[in-house]
């Protein structure tokens, strides 16, 4: 339990030190955020603040598992790293095709989601090989487990992951938010992991405690930096690794809540747009958006989502009751 403190405190005061190296570089490579001009048009204000921001907590997320790896005995934690690690490289060739061939929405969504489904089809084979992860679904709440196909759950934890990973990058859209939101989920993974024993899993997650803390310093509003989809493709990667690490994918659905909300107020937009030939179900999606145009400021809808994240976290906690004991 100490060296699971000992490695979020550490991962504080590392991404701090990088974001303070790493920003005047961002700055001097004029690595700025385009504004998407479907978007809230106060936001454009924002035009050329530095993107990539989530390296910061990346590579303090590398350096700590990287220091843990001699008093590890189980190696998912570094699959999960890895899978993120993937995830988040898919989300720098986006970013790099946003800032170097100037084309703001990046990569096509057919790419990302090939690149993403090879990716976990590779780790959910490894866990499943390396007998860390069974093909019985747990139901929260109930405790009871469902046995499936391997290949069926193999096919759909595909699709869990990569519509989680997908999820998580549609909550970066305004100053601290994906950040603010994410931080109760991995103290979740944290605490669940230390319960069931799996200490040396526990670390990924309490590294990224520490390094969003420290990367919020610079993203609050109004954001000095912005995590690009190298961050928050690669936050959505670790969320889904350790779900499904620990063997409890269900549980995304409560911990992830808020990035649930998001996507599905995107998906009821674009189809009620449809079915009504033009008519808007909300002011503008994903949700948070929603929100900036019924006047909410930036820091109420990521305090008021952040809160949400945290006891729906609380609840998932009395649903892997059975798990714990």
């Amino acid at each position: 339990m100490t060296r699971i403190l000992i490695t979020a405190l550490v991962s504080l005061i590392v991404t701090g030190i990088i974001g303070h190296v790493l920003l005047p570089i961002l700055r001097a490579l004029k690595a700025g955020q385009s504004i998407r001009e479907i978007g809230p048009t106060w936001h454009n204000v924002k035009a050329g603040t530095p993107m990539m921001g989530g390296v910061m907590f990346v590579l303090s997320a590398i350096l700590c598992t990287a220091c843990n790896i001699p008093f590890m005995e189980d190696y998912s934690a570094i699959f999960a790293l890895l899978v993120g690690l993937c995830f988040g490289f898919i989300g720098f060739l986006d970013d790099y095709t946003k800032l170097v061939k100037k084309r703001n929405l990046g990569l096509t969504s057919l790419q990302k989601a090939l690149l993403q489904m090879a990716v976990s089809a590779l780790y959910l084979y490894i866990l499943y090989r390396q007998g860390v992860m069974t093909t019985d679904l747990y139901i929260p709440f109930v405790n009871v487990s469902i046995s499936l196909h391997p290949a069926l759950y193999i096919f759909f934890a595909m699709f869990v992951m990569v519509g989680c990973d997908n999820a998580v990058n549609l909550t970066d859209g305004v100053d601290g938010l994906c950040g603010s939101v994410t931080i109760p989920v991995m103290v979740f993974f944290a605490a669940a992991a230390v319960a069931m024993g799996r200490y040396d899993i526990a670390v990924i997650p309490a590294a990224l405690v520490g390094g969003l803390i420290a990367y919020l310093f610079y993203n609050w509003h109004p954001a000095k930096v912005f995590m690009g989809d190298t961050g928050s493709l690669f936050l959505g990667g670790v969320v889904c690794a350790l779900a499904f690490a620990l063997d409890m994918p269900l549980i995304l659905i409560l911990v992830g809540f808020i990035y649930i909300i998001e996507t599905m107020s995107v998906i009821l937009q674009v189809g009620y747009f449809k079915l009504t030939h033009g008519k808007r179900l909300f002011k503008m999606s994903p949700i948070h958006h929603h929100f900036e145009m019924c006047g909410w400021k930036e820091e109420k809808i990521v305090i008021s989502f952040t809160l949400v994240s945290a006891v729906m976290c609380v609840l998932a906690w009395f649903g892997i009751s059975g798990l714990v004991k």
